[in-house]
């Protein structure tokens, strides 16, 4: 003991060291005087209780000289006990390491494969099971596909950049922000615009994820989180095919932008509770994202948002012929603006104006001649305030004439009923010129969803 905390005395009286066979025949005969040491201090532990050690530390304190030098004495045991913890743990990673690549029955390769399947969180669990996995999970492959949503605040900038510079040029789709508990569903008429302010079930989540914003400064994206596609001329973002962003409140028009910009593959975008401007985004996505043919945009301020212009509207047309799915909810949008769109676009099979505030479904009349419109599968106009209940009964009487042929679900609701013809302020619940009724006969195909307040709910429990 005395030898391994005391440096060995350097006079010529100092004994030579036995030889490795003498001192114990067992070791290999390479070993040095320091490994002996090692082995015979290990070997402490099976032949003498905890209590002797101790005691014979405090025996070695009894005898230093001086204060300085027992605080010296413990400090080098302190420092020794750390080496050895250090040098035990890594070789135990070795060890089990080199024991799961043997017990692990796939290769290297289809490990790769199966890790590329996990979603972002289950695969840095098993990045930090073991060595072997974590050479696996740190593969390109790996981060394809990067999902880091969350229902609370818990992704930061630098987790962002860590997975995307992983993925490096394999990056093909990458979703961000926070979703609003897990039954919403992008693309569902459910709002998905959220705030950390607004009431949301966190029921099943520890106190830590309940803290105020205050607390997680450290969790909050920022408007920089997507700097990282911009990295190396772009090289990161030009292969990127999926982009979904949620309610991340700092993000701004420029910094969102500046990410469009390095994405000239993008095909579907969706952004849901951003602060940026539907004119500048769309301006945007029309100037860098010519192969787009999904894109979801849910304003953050239902109604308030009456920047998109015509000329806006042509260039996405224009520039953006492959849009096959169109979603627009929560901006105030007026139909000639919309017709434009609609008409535009002869791929576009899923229109979706959920919310906005300026429709009255004027755009509806002879939409289904000529040009854009004909193809569409999918038409909600659920909540549009405007919308009158005349254009409605136009439309589906064009649906009973033979229109809209590929048709399969039409959505009507509104809480507040349709507006009636001379004043938007008359609700009408009850009406008789609507051929609810007959289209289902005729077209027993399409889903009909026309749910209104119960005192003047006219529809019928449409499957």
């Amino acid at each position: 003991m005395d030898t391994l905390l005391h440096p060995a005395p350097t006079s010529s009286m100092a004994k030579r060291p036995c030889s490795s066979s003498s001192q114990n025949p067992r070791l290999p005969s390479h070993f040095s005087q320091m490994d002996h040491l090692l082995h015979s201090f290990l070997s402490l532990t099976d032949s003498s209780p905890p209590i002797s050690l101790d005691l014979a530390f405090d025996r070695l304190l009894d005898s230093s000289p001086s204060d300085a030098d027992q605080s010296l004495l413990i400090d080098r045991a302190h420092k020794l006990g750390s080496l050895l913890l250090r040098a035990a743990n890594r070789s135990a990673r070795k060890r089990a390491s080199l024991h799961n690549s043997i017990a692990w029955a796939l290769p290297p390769d289809l490990t790769i494969k199966v890790f590329s399947m996990l979603d972002s969180q289950s695969l840095c669990y098993a990045a930090a099971t073991c060595s072997m996995f974590n050479k696996c999970a740190m593969d390109p492959l790996c981060y394809v596909n990067i999902d880091l949503t969350t229902v609370v605040p818990k992704v930061n900038n630098a987790v962002v950049s860590t997975m995307i510079q992983r993925a490096g040029k394999s990056l093909q789709s990458l979703k961000l922000g926070i979703v609003p508990g897990p039954t919403a569903s992008p693309g569902s008429c459910q709002p998905l615009v959220y705030s950390i302010r607004n009431s949301v079930d966190v029921s099943g989540f520890s106190w830590n994820d309940k803290r105020t914003r205050q607390g997680k400064e450290s969790s909050i994206l920022t408007r920089s989180c997507l700097h990282p596609l911009s990295a190396d001329n772009g090289a990161t973002g030009n292969l990127l095919r999926r982009l979904h962003l949620y309610n991340i409140e700092r993000m701004d028009n420029a910094s969102l932008c500046v990410a469009l910009a390095a994405c000239p593959s993008l095909l579907d975008l969706e952004i849901v509770g951003l602060h940026v401007e539907l004119r500048q985004t769309l301006m945007s996505v029309s100037t860098n994202c010519h192969l787009i043919e999904r894109l979801f945009f849910e304003s953050s301020k239902t109604g308030r948002d009456d920047s998109l212009k015509s000329p806006t509207c042509v260039d996405l047309v224009n520039n953006c012929p492959n849009l096959s799915s169109l979603s627009l909810r929560g901006f105030k949008l007026h139909d000639y603006k919309v017709r434009i769109l609609v008409k535009g676009f002869r791929k576009l099979k899923y229109a979706d104006f959920s919310t906005s505030y300026s429709i009255t479904g004027t755009f509806l009349r002879n939409l289904g001649s000529g040009g854009g419109g004909n193809l569409l599968e999918v038409l909600i106009l659920r909540d549009c305030m405007h919308l009158r209940e005349v254009e409605v009964a136009r439309f589906l009487t064009a649906v009973l004439a033979g229109d809209f042929k590929l048709l399969r679900h039409l959505d009507i609701s509104n809480r507040e009923g349709l507006a009636s013809e001379g004043d938007w302020y008359q609700r009408s619940y009850n009406s008789s010129i609507i051929p609810l009724k007959q289209v289902l006969e005729v077209r027993p195909n399409i889903c009909l969803l026309a749910e209104f307040p119960s005192e003047g709910w006219y529809g019928l429990p449409l499957n």
